[in-house]
């Protein structure tokens, strides 16, 4: 638990909150669920407040936009890669052997429990520093007026100033329990041979990120083949 603990910079007064926020409801009835749902609040309060504070002319509604990809599952899911998360989950035998410790959503909410355990361990200024810290590098490198619009809408328009076809998007696998699923939806542009696949929660967030990840193959293919 050190080296977690390192890698967020945070050393944990109680360890035993640490335990909790790395414990999935899989391994005992002793879980981060309800650390989850306050790590959830105490995030979405310091990402509005720097969104708040740092974009003084923007309006309320593209403020919320811009905190929600922040904070979404993607988002959490960036954040667990950064500091190795799925390390140090505990899961029960069956998510493990299905590959829970990889899954975005067991992930994402591993990463609020973590919030919501510094949040009682030490007050909001730590947790406050902590989640500044490790969303520094996103914090500091946002364009609002992309952020604001969800990756569906960027993608349509993107290929509508091409007068290139919409996409088609359709549920390619379910995974996990029926009460923990994860929907893979795949994103499929025929004329311009690209194909993404993304995940989520239910079949809207999995459509979101399927066509995050194919706006960026198209722009990036774009960008190739202008060199």
């Amino acid at each position: 638990m050190h080296e977690l603990e390192s890698r967020i910079k945070y050393e944990f007064r109680n360890p035993n909150l640490l335990e909790e926020a790395l414990t999935h409801r899989s391994f005992g009835s002793l879980n981060n669920e309800r650390l989850e749902f306050l790590g959830d609040a105490v995030l979405n309060l310091v990402i509005g407040r720097f969104l708040f504070e740092r974009y003084l002319g923007l309006p309320e509604g593209e403020l919320t936009r811009v905190r929600s990809v922040l904070v979404n599952q993607e988002g959490l899911t960036h954040i667990s890669g950064d500091i190795e998360l799925g390390k140090y989950l505990k899961l029960g035998a069956g998510e493990l052997k299905t590959g829970g410790n990889k899954r975005p959503s067991i992930l994402s909410d591993g990463v609020e429990a973590l919030f919501g355990a510094i949040y009682l361990d030490s007050g909001f200024e730590s947790v406050e520093r902590v989640i500044t810290e490790l969303y520094s590098v996103y914090l500091h490198n946002i364009d609002p007026s992309v952020l604001s619009k969800d990756p569906k809408t960027k993608l349509q328009e993107y290929l509508q100033a091409r007068h290139v076809a919409l996409p088609e998007y359709r549920v390619f696998d379910v995974l996990g329990e029926a009460h923990d699923q994860d929907f893979i939806v795949e994103c499929r542009i025929e004329s311009m041979e690209v194909t993404a696949r993304g995940g989520g929660r239910n079949r809207r967030s999995a459509e979101q990120e399927a066509a995050r990840l194919a706006y960026d193959l198209i722009t990036e293919k774009h960008i190739g083949d202008n060199r």
